[in-house]
């Protein structure tokens, strides 16, 4: 399970508070109004911001100050986070070491990814000579090699077209059923968090609150939520 234990963000004006869990294996939304700090909430779970108050935890285990690193996720950014000047190969062996040296087994698994993601024969390419839902793929293939427990999912298919967006959510999907991860997605589609994320903590009013049905949430938005959708 992962927990946000009374945690309190800060900076500058801005403050969130944060006190839920979610149970191992759970795919979860993170939808809220523009500025509410949902891409906040994911860089405190990930270690790339400390909370001024407050725990994370893992499965009871105490992560706040673990570096992102050493964490039991991955993250996937709308930029992908590719290196450019390497091979698609290269970068997908980066998830497996930091040094990027692999033995036989390893070139297996990760042709074994690459076919799964639809990239077969494309591993010498470098990402400039993909386009951005090969790039996604890519990406998405790498978090496949890292198999760690939790994926974190801040809008990194919000620039594709909805058919190949589906496609992706759909790999997703079945990678975090296969795999058992615990999945959190930031999206500014609520189409998103229908279709992958049974559950969605909703980030509003300073608050980041327990995970809550989907479909109802979506269905019969509170007030800051519908003004946000438009409704």
């Amino acid at each position: 399970m992962l927990t946000l234990d009374k945690v309190l963000i800060e900076q500058g004006d801005f403050r969130l508070n944060a006190d839920l869990s979610i149970p191992t294996g759970a795919r979860v939304a993170v939808i809220g109004p523009s500025g509410a700090g949902k891409s906040t909430l994911l860089s405190v779970i990930a270690g790339f911001l400390a909370p001024s108050r407050g725990r994370v935890l893992w499965r009871g285990e105490d992560i706040t100050r673990t570096d992102p690193g050493a964490r039991p996720l991955s993250i996937l950014f709308q930029d992908q986070n590719l290196f450019p000047h390497l091979s698609i190969t290269r970068n997908l062996a980066l998830g497996l070491n930091p040094n990027g040296r692999v033995d036989a087994p390893d070139r297996t698994r990760i042709e074994t990814a690459l076919i799964r993601a639809g990239l077969e024969g494309m591993g010498a390419r470098k990402p400039g000579q993909l386009s951005g839902g090969q790039q996604s793929r890519a990406a998405l293939a790498r978090t496949l090699l890292r198999a760690r427990p939790i994926l974190l999912l801040d809008e990194p298919f919000a620039a594709l077209g909805p058919a190949l967006k589906a496609e992706m959510l759909a790999l997703v999907s079945q990678i975090a059923q296969e795999q058992g991860t615990t999945v959190l997605m930031v999206s500014h589609d609520p189409e998103d968090a229908r279709v992958l994320c049974p559950q969605t903590v909703l980030v509003a009013d300073g608050v980041a609150l327990p995970p809550q049905d989907t479909q109802s949430l979506l269905d019969c938005p509170p007030p800051s939520l519908r003004a946000y959708l438009g409704q």
